[in-house]
């Protein structure tokens, strides 16, 4: 019973470090679209850190993704940016490899 014990721990244990990594790539993530949307539409340094920080915030209002592409679609198309949902989703799915490699780097 002992290593069956043993085993259920060292899974929730797995589980949770993978829920944590997933956590902390989307942050990043969304971090790294937010900077390249400010750069879009042409934000100040100083509005491109609070940008970055509101576009890891908006992650939080529900589950998904989805929640950060209308606030990056919204923001920009008020800017006066002409883009589009599947050129969103590109850079989403392009930040997000970056933000894995970025992690898995130590970077």
């Amino acid at each position: 019973m002992t290593n069956f014990n043993d085993r259920e721990r060292a899974e929730e244990a797995k589980f949770a470090m993978d829920e944590e990594t997933q956590f902390r790539i989307a942050a990043r993530r969304n971090r790294l679209v937010g900077e390249w949307a400010a750069a879009k539409m042409g934000l100040s340094e100083a509005e491109t850190e609070a940008y970055r920080k509101a576009v890891v915030q908006a992650d939080f209002e529900e589950a998904g993704e989805e929640d950060v592409i209308r606030k990056l679609l919204g923001d920009m198309t008020a800017a006066g940016v002409d883009i589009d949902d599947a050129t969103v989703r590109a850079a989403m799915d392009e930040k997000s490899v970056e933000a894995r490699r970025q992690l898995m780097g130590g970077v």
